[in-house]
């Protein structure tokens, strides 16, 4: 089978195609014949030895895909061969065949394309966990979402307006604008030509902004935290900014607020029952036509270092896909 491989650690050109043996599974094991995967932040850093995850060289880049169950091993039952099936890896997806832990896969939802499935649990999970549980979002309550049209902020602005808030959504630019209000947002603000915390404020008044949802950090996590409100949640989601922030500590003193951190990963593992509940609503959701994933462009495997570059430079809009044996 042929994989993307990183023999050294460098940025997306680095990486080289490559035929390596097919994998073989173990007990509990899976391997699936992948359909397409999607591009991730961490997908950039972890080549470059910047995540906190570092598997040994010579690896795959990858960690959300879409394909048909190939081989299972002893003591698998959830899923059987010729089942179509979503899964996410901490990496080894950009591979035409990935092996990996029957705990990580999930039935794709009737109906769905690859390229939206491998588009879905990553972003979407990730985001229910933030706003449900961790944000605790409620009907009525006023939702800012930075970053919002990248594939997080657009799951962010889906799931808000599913659960009944106001969503204000803030990206670079108004054709990034265009895609959140075609995915529901209420009120826009560009934060490459308009100040962040005054044109927040303008628009939430002296109630200020009840959740923040940060997948940018740099620049923008002050300013945005600066409108919140009193007893306000900040969910720290991530930085593709690529800046870590440091905030002022008094300032979530002064409003009661609170600055919570999203680690999906970590939930997924030690919270599986959580996680399966939020799976079948997130699947529910879907159902009911609420989520929409937005994939933007598409790759073959071959071109996967340009689709990587392609969400590093922040062009991407909603989701990047390489699809691969589709």
């Amino acid at each position: 089978m042929k994989a993307l491989l990183c023999k050294q650690f460098g940025p997306p050109e680095s990486l080289v195609l490559e035929d390596v043996p097919s994998p073989q599974p173990g007990a509990g094991e899976v391997v699936i014949s992948v359909k397409a995967a999607s591009v991730n932040f961490p997908d950039v850093l972890i080549i470059q030895n910047k995540y906190q995850f570092k598997p040994p060289l010579p690896f795959s880049p990858g960690s959300e895909l879409a394909g048909v169950v190939k081989l299972v091993g002893d003591g698998v039952h959830n899923v059987r061969p010729g089942d179509k099936v979503i899964a996410y890896t901490t990496f080894g997806a950009f591979a035409e065949e990935v092996k990996t832990e029957s705990g990580r896969l999930l039935p794709m939802p009737e109906g769905m394309s690859f390229e939206a499935a491998a588009s879905f649990i990553l972003t979407y999970g990730t985001t229910d966990h933030a706003l449900r549980d961790r944000g605790q979002l409620r009907a009525g309550e006023t939702l800012v979402v930075l970053g919002a049209a990248g594939g997080v902020g657009v799951a962010a602005i889906e799931i808000g307006k599913a659960l009944g808030a106001r969503v204000i959504a803030c990206a670079s630019s108004d054709e990034k604008l265009d895609v959140c209000r075609l995915h529901g947002a209420d009120e826009t603000v560009n934060y490459a030509t308009e100040e962040l915390r005054e044109r927040l404020k303008a628009l939430c008044g002296a109630k200020g902004v009840d959740v923040i949802y940060d997948a940018v950090g740099g620049a923008y996590t002050e300013p945005a935290f600066r409108a919140i409100a009193w007893r306000g949640r900040h969910l720290v989601i991530g930085f593709a900014a690529g800046d870590i922030p440091k905030l002022p500590l008094n300032l979530p003193l002064l409003k009661g607020a609170a600055v919570i951190g999203v680690f999906w990963g970590e939930f997924t593992r030690r919270e599986p029952q959580a996680f399966a509940a939020s799976a079948r609503q997130l699947a529910w959701w879907y159902q009911e036509g609420r989520l929409k994933p937005h994939v933007s462009a598409t790759f073959p495997l071959a071109k996967a270092a340009d689709a990587m570059n392609l969400l590093a430079s922040r062009q991407a809009k909603g989701k990047v896909v390489v699809t691969i044996g589709a």
